[in-house]
């Protein structure tokens, strides 16, 4: 078998989109990914939907891999013809053991490519508006590791040479030292007034800034309970942090949002977090497909073929627009048939999903929901005319029981139906556990029930007392009463039933849960 390629990418120091353009084409086109907990989760999005996913980080079965079996799992998935990229965070080369991965690459003559990212050492202090650098207090900079022991600090570090050789020092890994950093550097001729800052899980939603002097910042860092990982910045560029930070002050700073869409609608609640400051944390637990069932497949060929007898075509879902289309592609069917057809939608985003398709959409409903589409209709459809209902399998029986009432002939179509999504990533497993999750979102009925189902399905036995700790946003009444039959409780919930609204709702929820 023809070996493979590793390419070692540097994934960036948190923030998903601080990754390179070539480490993101190594991500698309990989084969098998190796990652752990420090690149981020929202990166695998872009692999393909094969591809072979080894995490190596911690899971309940076992503790983190170590290293020497990362270089080996490595050589041995190159030597079965995959296409490897193993994501590190920060940059590879900056205190990363790549030389430990690509030397064993290299022992097995296996060809690979280091590909930099961007190292937490600039990017962390510049999130916490600290620039390395800057015109009137630092022309240089040095960045030195602090995870070691002092004896052995001592012989990798000249201190007598490090402590002024530059204006801004950077400490990776170095909170545990601190106090003996501080003294080695105020020993050798750094000024007891000089400003520090400690920036913690820089880039993402945890980041924490401690800032003081190298006089005080040990026993800061001890009354606060200051812990690792953080970057030490020492130097005059610090006193920039208070005219400068910007990160800390977005609307959604501090917020990990658990987004259970669909994976093909999750991208675009996931970038409204995003543009906000927070971090959208996807996990699909549907999936929306077209359907299997031949009874299914049949009725709605049947419906297609009646094309010219409908009155009305009612819209429920920005899904029931797009797979309506694809099955009148596969049967060859022109839209055109239904020219008697006026046109409902239940929403602005089924509307403009419509518009997009060139059709005018003739009444669109003042509620985003099947019982303000039956409202708007009232008075509108005339008894006797015929609706076609293109929706979900798991769709409400609401909207067509209230127009048959009315006397009006509706008929639904299935035209796709929701699963369980077969792939998750055991990182928001972890994060889930830990915690690490600020808040859990909602947007449909069927995405709080498959939740509870993957959850159970990936070994936890109490789901619901997992998810009553997490504070819980739903995106509308429907969806709210479905995560209360569950026994759980909506912290917040959207004014109309839509992903704008609901992200404008998690907004008043972030600033009123920080100015407690």
């Amino acid at each position: 078998m023809k070996k493979g390629k590793v390419y070692l990418v540097g994934a960036g120091p948190g923030d998903p989109r601080l990754i390179t353009i070539r480490g993101m084409q190594c991500i698309k086109e990989c084969t098998a990914i190796v990652y752990d907990r420090l690149a981020s989760p929202r990166l695998l999005r872009y692999a393909k939907p094969d591809v072979k996913r080894v995490y190596v980080g911690k899971l309940p079965d076992r503790h983190t891999m170590k290293q020497e079996e990362i270089n080996q799992l490595l050589v041995d998935l190159a030597l079965e013809g995959h296409v490897v990229t193993r994501l590190k965070g920060g940059d590879p080369t900056i205190f990363g053991r790549v030389g430990e991965e690509a030397g064993l690459l290299n022992q097995h003559g296996i060809p690979y490519e280091i590909v930099p990212g961007i190292t937490s050492a600039i990017s962390v202090p510049a999130y916490a508006g600290i620039p390395v650098t800057h015109r009137d207090h630092a022309s240089s900079l040095s960045i030195v590791t602090g995870h070691e022991s002092p004896d052995k600090l001592d012989r990798s570090i000249y201190w007598d040479k490090v402590t002024n050789a530059t204006g801004t020092l950077l400490f990776l890994m170095g909170v545990a030292k601190i106090d003996y950093i501080s003294r080695q550097l105020m020993k050798h001729g750094r000024s007891p007034d000089t400003p520090v800052a400690l920036v913690r899980w820089g880039t993402t939603p945890e980041q924490q800034t401690l800032v003081g002097t190298l006089e005080n910042i040990a026993e800061l860092v001890k009354q606060t309970k200051f812990e690792s990982p953080a970057v030490i910045i020492v130097g005059d560029v610090v006193k920039q942090r208070e005219a400068l930070q910007w990160y800390e002050k977005m609307p959604l700073f501090g917020m990990r949002v658990l987004v259970t869409r669909a994976r093909s609608q999750a991208s675009e609640f996931a970038e409204k977090i995003e543009e906000l400051g927070g971090e959208p944390c996807e996990f699909p637990v549907i999936e929306v497909r077209k359907p299997t069932a031949a009874s299914m497949l049949d009725q709605i060929n049947a419906c297609l073929y009646q094309a010219e007898g409908y009155d009305w075509l009612a819209f429920t879902s920005v899904n029931g627009v797009d797979y309506f289309f694809r099955a009148l592609v596969e049967q060859g069917i022109d839209v055109r048939r239904f020219y008697r057809a006026k046109i409902a939608a239940v929403g602005p985003k089924t509307a403009e999903a419509l518009q997009q398709r060139g059709l005018k959409v003739e009444l669109q409903a003042g509620r985003y929901d099947a019982e303000g589409l039956v409202e708007a209709l009232d008075g509108v459809m005339q008894q006797g005319e015929r609706v076609l209902l293109p929706r979900g399998d798991l769709a409400r029986s609401v909207l067509p029981q209230q127009l048959r009432e009315k006397g009006i002939v509706a008929d639904e179509i299935s035209v796709y139906e929701t699963v369980v999504a077969e792939q998750q990533d055991p990182i928001v497993l972890e994060w889930l556990k830990d915690k690490h999750i600020h808040m859990l979102t909602f947007t449909s009925s069927s995405t709080v029930h498959h939740l509870i189902k993957v959850l159970q399905h990936h070994g936890f036995e109490d789901p619901v007392a997992l998810l009553s700790q997490y504070p819980i946003a739903s995106i509308g009444p429907i969806t709210s009463d479905t995560i209360r039959q569950y026994g759980l409780t909506v912290t917040v919930e959207a004014a109309e039933a839509t992903i704008d609204s609901l992200t404008a709702a998690l907004v008043v929820y972030n600033a009123a849960k920080q100015q407690q």
